[in-house]
């Protein structure tokens, strides 16, 4: 396949909000008790302040385009971000140029799945909030770009009912996507195979909607040393992915509601061939546990072709097992604007990837994009003609797009002296 002739849709990228994120999506009468971004005097830093506690960060990650030397896991300010970070318009413009059509929007400062949201004491208001990050996500975005977002929401995961009467809500808007805890008795709270969950599973089946289970919250169950280095969680972050998949599978989720679909976001590739292998063999092997958490006559490398989406960055070594995976459940993401991302030269990474694995033009496009659309139920080409959403399309849309290596204070003194 030729490069410029793919077609890119990320399953994973992160929006860093702007400043302004709430006006319209927030109460007039209610005004004053609206998350507000505000300056640290002691850091220099914005963070955003709700219900009088510092919620989240307002850059965590956003390290797109700096020197790798520059890169870390602390906060920054707006002034040293790239502005494709915060704008919306410049978000476009660097996927133009990234040659992707399409992209889901998980949260920052509400947390992934909203978990930071969830934490404060006045759970009305944290309600509130979620609806607004819903609304500026499925309005504010997606409805400004209509074709370039995969809508993605949060739930107000803490109140099952009002998570039910939310997803209903945002189901009529556009939502494909809502993102939950992937571990959520790591955040204390009852696991999936409680039943405590099921009248979310319930609601997002019957509109059709993808569970997006982001690598997060689960590292907490990660024991590491106390002078543990931030290697670990980029790392070992597959674990938790094998950790969620063993849950779900045993959980009798997918055999209450086997409609159900999973998004494994950054989960990787690598560890799913043996994870399947030892599930199937287990299920025939240690018959004399009972399990009996499956749809009848399924094995869990069925369920897993049925149910289950792996979103992928790089895994080189993994596509060569696409078979045993399952080439139809393969998706890629960009991971945009976080250190793992592939911006500006993704086509180029992911096609030098595939190729090297020998996949067929019919296996790029399936991975590229064919099955998240599928997953998604989500039609790429309703406002983007096929044409005009290819990789050497949307590039020749942004060649004036600065795509170089560029310092945390460069950026600093662009914001400073022309507030870009």
């Amino acid at each position: 396949m030729k490069l410029n002739d793919m077609i890119l849709l990320s399953t994973d990228d992160h929006i860093i909000e702007p400043p302004d994120m709430f006006e319209g999506h927030w109460p007039t009468k209610l005004k004053d008790q609206a998350p507000r971004l505000v300056r640290n005097e002691k850091t220099g830093l914005e963070e955003w302040i709700f219900q009088n506690v510092a919620v989240g960060a307002s850059g965590l990650g956003a390290v797109v385009s700096w020197p790798k030397q520059e890169w870390g896991f602390d906060p920054v300010g707006y002034a040293e971000m790239r502005p494709g970070v915060y704008d919306l318009h410049e978000k476009v413009r660097d996927m133009n140029a990234n040659g992707v059509l399409a992209a889901t929007t998980f949260p920052t400062f509400p947390g992934f799945a909203g978990t930071h949201l969830a934490s404060l004491p006045d759970k009305k208001l944290s309600l509130m909030a979620i609806q607004a990050v819903n609304d500026y996500i499925l309005d504010g975005i997606a409805g400004t770009y209509p074709g370039r977002f995969m809508p993605l929401c949060i739930l107000p995961y803490y109140d099952i009912e009002a998570s039910v009467i939310e997803i209903h809500r945002i189901a009529k808007k556009g939502c494909v996507t809502v993102s939950i805890p992937e571990t959520p008795y790591g955040l204390g709270l009852p696991d999936f195979a409680s039943g405590h969950w099921d009248p979310i599973f319930k609601a997002i089946n019957d509109h059709g909607i993808v569970a997006s289970l982001h690598i997060a919250g689960g590292f907490s169950l990660l024991q590491r040393p106390k002078d543990t280095r931030p290697d670990d969680i980029v790392i070992l972050a597959p674990l938790i992915s094998t950790i969620t998949g063993t849950d779900l599978m045993l959980s009798g989720v997918l055999r209450r509601f086997p409609d159900t679909k999973i998004a494994m976001s950054e989960g990787g590739l690598a560890w799913i061939p043996g994870f399947l292998d030892r599930m199937d063999r287990h299920i025939t092997n240690q018959a004399w546990t009972g399990l009996d958490t499956l749809p009848p006559g399924m094995s869990p490398s069925d369920v897993w072709k049925k149910n289950f989406l792996a979103c992928f960055i790089t895994d080189k070594s993994a596509l060569k097992n696409r078979d045993r995976i399952g080439i139809d459940t393969i998706s890629w993401e960009c991971d945009y604007p976080h250190s793992d991302c592939t911006w500006p030269n993704s086509p180029e990474m992911l096609l030098e990837e595939l190729e090297a694995a020998d996949c067929t033009d019919e296996e790029i496009d399936k991975i590229s994009w064919e099955n998240t659309t599928k997953f998604f139920n989500w039609d790429p080409f309703k406002h983007t003609p096929r044409e005009q959403a290819t990789v050497g399309a949307l590039r020749a849309l942004s060649k004036d797009v600065d795509i170089s290596e560029t310092s945390k204070a460069e950026y600093r003194r662009r914001y400073e002296t022309v507030g870009v």
